[in-house]
């Protein structure tokens, strides 16, 4: 499946009539993850790269912590069998989906509080122990090395993206997805499946906004410094603040704030 698709357009320039056209368009489509079997989630997502997005999802639930404990992973290559993946544990391994938490936190209706969305994430996902300090510089070339990375939206202005970077600046992997969440699962699932987990003393850079989400997967795989090309929410930042992490807001031009643990960044030419 691709993730673009040209479909007609009709536009208006300058005021003058409408006229036919073409615009390329982010292909959504939805992703039912199973593990060994049974349906665990569906997300929308822009098809590619969707073994690593069950991977990461995975991962940043708590599920999976060693590749190892994967057999293989089953998608059908075209039709509507390839919008169903299916995760299955290598023999003797059972899996404990009771660990899985995404449903607690989607809906703003749930009648939990930020403090209690964080003290279940630190039950299976401790703070971290991680010094590694970043250079600001360092920091503020990285939103253009992450815009020149994403392909898919220059042609289309609609994905978003998550990158990571080694302390140095240095790009490790760039994916890019209708949902932030999901792009975000893609990185952790390459990290877990190229066997680069956990990313000490790395930086976790998306291109919209951090929520707290973000956050909480960025944690799940030991990732110490989070940042956003734009504003992060205030759950996000008492999350980053407990989990000690560095958490980084509106990094644009020449300008960032940093709203948690500002010891890991230093200025330095």
């Amino acid at each position: 499946m691709s993730d673009v698709t040209d479909r007609p357009v009709w536009r208006s320039v300058d005021g003058e009539p409408l006229s036919a056209d073409s615009d390329a368009l982010v292909v959504e489509e939805p992703l039912e993850i199973r593990c060994g079997g049974e349906a665990v989630s569906v997300t929308m997502r822009t098809p590619g790269h969707d073994r690593e997005l069950a991977l990461g999802f995975l991962v940043s639930e708590g599920v999976l912590a060693d590749p190892a404990s994967v057999r293989d992973i089953v998608q059908s290559a075209g039709g509507p069998a390839a919008n169903v993946i299916d995760v299955r544990p290598a023999p003797g391994v059972t899996l404990d989906l009771a660990r899985l938490t995404r449903h607690v936190f989607t809906s703003s209706s749930c009648g939990l509080c930020g403090k209690t969305a964080i003290e279940a994430v630190h039950h299976h996902l401790p703070p971290l122990d991680d010094d590694v300090m970043v250079n600001a510089f360092t920091l503020l070339s990285l939103p253009a090395v992450l815009r020149f990375h994403q392909t898919a939206f220059a042609r289309t202005g609609g994905l978003h993206a998550a990158a990571v970077f080694d302390p140095n600046g240095s790009l490790v992997v760039l994916r890019e997805d209708v949902g932030r969440h999901n792009a975000v699962d893609k990185v952790l699932g390459y990290g877990f499946a190229a066997g680069l987990l956990p990313w000490c003393g790395h930086i976790l850079l998306v291109s919209g906004r951090a929520s707290f989400e973000i956050v909480q997967k960025a944690l799940a795989a030991r990732i110490p410094t989070v940042a956003a090309v734009s504003a992060p929410s205030s759950l996000a930042v008492s999350f980053a603040d407990e989990s000690n992490q560095t958490l980084v807001g509106f990094l644009r031009g020449e300008r960032l704030n940093v709203y948690t643990h500002p010891r890991r960044i230093y200025f330095a030419d």
